[in-house]
């Protein structure tokens, strides 16, 4: 006799479990502690089986001969229901893992490791944090799962605050992790590939940067009047002659510097395009660092955090000076020091264009035209950061536009025999 609801609510439990059947094999087992559990009695292949499909209330006397029924039909098709619940559990425990957060920190780690194609720490620190805003949004989401739209409804939260650039960005890693997940058997297709041109394009913007000569003078001279924490301002007066990203600056570590061959290499994983850098130092700079070493060396990082000496300065540090020094984000930035060398060092028509954009550790798609730059325009660095450093000079104690070499072509031959 079929079972109804009424007689399940009613159903009490006994000494031993009472089977309450409903037909074609299905049935409510009720237990001595009260428990209510619906079960399919079947054969497969000769053998008599029991599938658990769940409990009441939670699973009604409708659900349960609706999963009954499901189960009958694959055994029908020779399929075993136990052994293909069993399947669907596996699925998902592998689904579970494969959520977008887990995929994306997958593959920054991949991206860490690299080798010369990996990111640089800067790079992988700024990327983490980007797609970190998606985690709440969609990153306890199978990958597999994933639309189009609840891309774009996580990416739009980005954009409504107005970090045009950072949506941007992050849609950009997002694409990245999906097409990682895709390479990796774990996704069909990127779902961000149709989102192109949803977005509000960001207006772009230069880093603030003084490069008209009297100005850089006022400047120079305004860091040698910082009266903030010591490790500032030599930062703020060695970044003119060294021109290195920010980043690559607060990170320089003693063991990077042979101060008495006046040369700086910059390891690989600190530069952004994975490639070592080679920076001559002229007389001003290294004897600015050998000021700095005084006070911080002979281990660790040049410019060390107040707090602890295991970190770098704060990668705002610089910026926080110059407002001090009464110059707005518009007038001047930590990066605007390479914008002004770029812009001056063009301006004097002394050097050649390849010199500066190596100086700059500007990359170059082409590898062997790269390689050749570093052995041609070495000399010519050296030379151009002995004259820069002395222009600079010239330029604080309020001298013109015009400069001859002077001394820095004297000294050429200390860096002759040098190599990039």
């Amino acid at each position: 006799m079929a079972l109804t609801d009424v007689a399940i609510r009613n159903a009490k439990p006994g000494v031993k479990p009472i089977k309450m059947t409903d037909g074609a094999g299905m049935f409510l087992l009720v237990t001595p502690a009260g428990g209510k559990l619906w079960r399919l009695k079947y054969r497969i292949d000769g053998r008599e089986k029991l599938l658990a499909i769940g409990p009441y209330p939670e699973i009604g006397l409708s659900e349960a001969r609706k999963r009954s029924e499901e189960a009958r039909a694959l055994i029908a098709k020779g399929k075993d229901p136990s052994r293909e619940k069993q399947r669907g559990k596996a699925r998902s425990r592998i689904q579970a893992a494969d959520t977008f957060k887990a995929i994306a920190k997958e593959y920054c780690t991949k991206r860490r490791r690299d080798g010369l194609s990996g990111w640089a720490a800067s790079a992988a620190k700024r990327s983490e944090y980007l797609l970190s805003l998606l985690y709440r949004s969609i990153g306890s989401l199978p990958i597999s799962e994933i639309e189009p739209a609840n891309v774009l409804a996580a990416i739009r939260k980005i954009e409504s605050k107005g970090n045009l650039e950072s949506a941007r960005r992050t849609l950009q890693l997002a694409s990245l992790v999906f097409r990682y997940a895709v390479s990796t058997a774990r996704l069909r297709s990127d779902p961000t590939r149709d989102l192109r041109g949803a977005l509000t394009s960001p207006t772009v913007t230069h880093y603030g940067a003084i490069t008209e000569p009297a100005r850089v003078g006022d400047l120079l001279r305004a860091i040698d009047g910082y009266d903030g924490q010591g490790y500032t301002k030599l930062a703020l007066q060695i970044a003119p002659h060294v021109f290195v990203r920010p980043v690559e600056l607060r990170h320089a570590e003693w063991n990077e510097f042979d101060l008495d061959g006046a040369l700086w290499i910059i390891p690989a994983g600190k530069m952004t395009m994975r490639k070592p850098h080679h920076a001559p130092l002229s007389r001003q700079a290294v004897e600015l660092f050998r000021e700095a070493y005084l006070a911080a060396g002979p281990e660790g990082y040049v410019f060390p955090s107040i707090r602890t000496r295991t970190r770098p300065m704060s990668d705002n540090t610089i910026n926080a000076a110059l407002r001090r020094l009464g110059y707005s984000s518009d007038e001047m930035t930590a990066h605007g020091f390479r914008a002004m060398a770029l812009t001056l060092l063009n301006e004097s028509g002394k050097w050649h264009p390849d010199a500066i954009e190596r100086a700059l550790a500007h990359g170059d798609t082409d590898k062997v035209r790269a390689a050749c730059h570093r052995g041609a325009h070495w000399n010519e660095r050296v030379e151009m950061a002995l004259w820069w450093s002395d222009y600079l000079d010239q330029l604080r104690k309020g001298g013109g536009h015009r400069f001859n070499f002077g001394d820095g072509r004297k000294l050429k031959e200390v860096f002759a025999t040098a190599t990039t």
